[in-house]
């Protein structure tokens, strides 16, 4: 769920040791928001039992975050260029602690819904403000040094971050008491923590009066839209019914196994991500494609085998395709696009990833309504492998 828009070049006065904490500051709160979205992931299966929800419904609670995202993301992810990346980034870390607020004061549908919608519109300004945050950090203490170290911790704290909410939160419920409470408490307090460090660090923007208007979007990126939607359909579907499936059709109902397939999954992809930076843009698109596709299918062999290993082992291999797939997304659009229409063009592409997450999803949660979902799940696997010839087929540059 990598949010690498392309940041703005740091102003760079004299740097000190604030901004050298600061990095680490701010990478740590970035590490804590994304590890708080996922962690309902490990959690459904327990408002399943105790509210009777559908798979379906899960997946409506899952896309309502999807939804929040792309809205923020639209609205506010390019606001902090103006204002400040403080302005955006406290505020929304508070939107998340309000989150957390609304998953402990009920566990009814609506409650539920609107608490993911708030985490997604949270999500949506974290992941672009802490970003380029980072990179004005880094660029202050580390001037004349490669991105690289920007990259990586970025990577962490957002892929990785993903990975370790679900798996600490699967932890915590099935360790602590009270688990559908716990969880959410826990990373309130870390969240609060994080909003008042934030607060310490340095401003690195300087405030301009610019006249506001929404995030512009440009589509029709063919086989990169094509790899993006692959990409987050694998992404969904591990966090939204991949616990539901554990706990059911492998008959492992354990809380920290549910959250260590999420955690593996987005681990993968994390370090994938971070491992294949010096691989052309053909190789990575190859290396996603093939893992993708043979993580999938391992996945389906491991819920027909009933084997909990197979099926771990292929969502790695899937989320290590997602992970390499979705890097090679956004640098073919970054390359082929002129550089004053970049924005707009990643932002389009965010949009499709997002659509990716949520419709496959909701059409599986649909479907198993009708369907086992073991059966489900192979007509994913397929439909997904269709996809990936798309990605895979041959297209001419596009420049917008």
């Amino acid at each position: 769920m990598s949010l690498l828009l392309e940041p703005r070049a740091a102003r760079r006065p004299v740097s000190g040791p604030r901004h050298a904490i600061g990095f680490w500051v701010v990478a740590a709160a970035f590490m804590t928001a994304m590890a708080y979205s996922t962690v309902p992931a490990p959690l459904f299966p327990l408002y399943v039992a105790r509210e009777g929800f559908s798979t379906f419904a899960i997946t409506v609670v899952f896309a309502a975050f999807a939804a929040g995202v792309v809205i923020s993301l639209l609205l506010a992810g390019h606001v902090s260029d103006w204002v400040g990346r403080k302005t955006i980034l406290v505020p929304a870390l508070g939107l998340e602690v309000v989150s957390a607020l609304l998953f402990l004061s009920g566990t009814g549908l609506p409650v539920l819904i609107l608490a993911r919608v708030v985490n997604g519109l949270g999500v949506g300004m974290i992941a672009a403000t802490a970003t380029a945050y980072l990179a004005d950090l880094h660029a202050h203490h580390r001037p004349d040094s490669s991105a690289h170290r920007f990259e990586i911790v970025s990577t962490a704290a957002n892929i990785g971050g993903l990975g370790v909410g679900a798996l600490v939160a699967g932890a915590l419920a099935q360790y602590a008491g009270s688990p559908l409470s716990t969880p959410y408490v826990v990373l309130a307090v870390l969240l609060v923590v994080s909003m008042i460090a934030v607060a310490l660090v340095p401003e690195t923007v300087t405030r301009r009066q610019v006249r506001y208007r929404p995030q512009r979007i440009s589509t029709g990126h063919g086989a990169a839209g094509l790899g993006a939607f692959s990409a987050f359909a694998v992404f969904g579907v591990f966090t939204s019914v991949s616990p539901g499936f554990v706990a059911g059709e492998l008959h492992h109902p354990s809380r920290t196994l549910a959250g260590l397939v999420v955690f593996t999954v987005f681990g993968g992809a994390a370090l994938a991500q971070t491992l294949t930076g010096g691989l052309s843009l053909p190789a990575r698109r190859r290396l996603g494609l093939a893992a993708q596709a043979s993580g999938v299918l391992l996945v389906v062999a491991g819920m027909y085998a009933t084997s909990f290993p197979l099926f771990l082992l292929g969502g790695a291999i899937a989320g290590v395709g997602a992970g390499v797939q979705f890097k090679a997304a956004i640098g073919a659009v970054a390359a082929t696009t002129a550089p004053a229409r970049r924005g707009e063009a990643l932002a389009g592409l965010f949009f499709v990833a997002y659509l990716g997450m949520s419709v496959p999803s909701l059409s599986i949660g649909l479907a198993t309504r009708f369907l086992d979902a073991t059966t489900v799940m192979t007509w994913f696997a397929a439909i997904l492998l269709v996809v990936l010839a798309g990605v895979a087929a041959p297209a001419a540059p596009r420049r917008s």
